[in-house]
């Protein structure tokens, strides 16, 4: 096994509510689960190739909960990205080199059912994890934004995390707001102002890297 480590951002926005139940072993609010998500890799290594400065991003679809399997997934990988760098993110992404069910890649690798060919473009991203903010845009295939919970009364920025001591993709993420849309390609997804995840990682090979 080729061991990985990166540190990075995300924003993942799927179609529960703010909380998300499935961060809390209960069931998706809408029986199903969609989602995307985004990542940019600030610093990290998959054996001696490394993966600074690149991007990666997904669409997902479970029917049921995600344990249940019958998942569908789309994955975008930078384009920047070399031979050995492509093939480097796929692994991570596709749950090699990973300790079984260490990092959520190796977790809903396990449940998906149809894999669509992966897709090497330009992947536009960007996010502020403390500001709750970011948006994901994938020409011809899909765009999210996200921004912090307002007050339904005051219009105010309001703020919350959940923690996971024993997560296997973070340990504190702070939620916000999400929306996304497919703009083409072989999986269609919509959903607005549903649960939107910021979060900084820390993975590698054997799961979460603990602080």
């Amino acid at each position: 096994m080729t061991h990985w480590e990166f540190k990075g951002r995300e924003l993942v926005n799927c179609t529960c509510e703010y909380g998300c139940n499935c961060q809390f072993n209960a069931l998706p609010d809408k029986g199903h689960c969609h989602a995307v998500a985004g990542i940019q890799i600030d610093e990290g290594h998959h054996g001696e190739t490394r993966l600074d400065g690149l991007r990666i991003g997904a669409i997902f679809k479970w029917p049921g909960a995600i344990h249940e399997g019958n998942g569908e997934a789309l994955a975008f990988v930078d384009k920047r990205a070399d031979e050995a760098q492509r093939d480097a993110l796929l692994r991570i992404m596709t749950g090699q080199d990973t300790d079984p069910f260490a990092t959520m890649f190796a977790v809903y690798a396990s449940t998906i059912t149809t894999m669509h060919a992966p897709v090497f473009t330009d992947i536009d991203f960007e996010v502020d994890v403390e500001g709750r903010r970011g948006r994901l845009s994938v020409s011809g295939y899909v765009e999210m934004t996200g921004e912090p919970i307002r007050n339904k009364v005051s219009g105010e920025e309001s703020r919350a995390q959940i923690v996971l001591p024993a997560g296997f993709e973070y340990e504190v993420a702070d939620i916000g707001s999400a929306s996304s849309r497919t703009t083409g390609g072989p999986m269609q997804v919509e959903f607005g102002n549903s649960y939107g995840q910021f979060a900084n990682l820390h993975l590698s090979s054997h799961g979460v890297v603990r602080s």
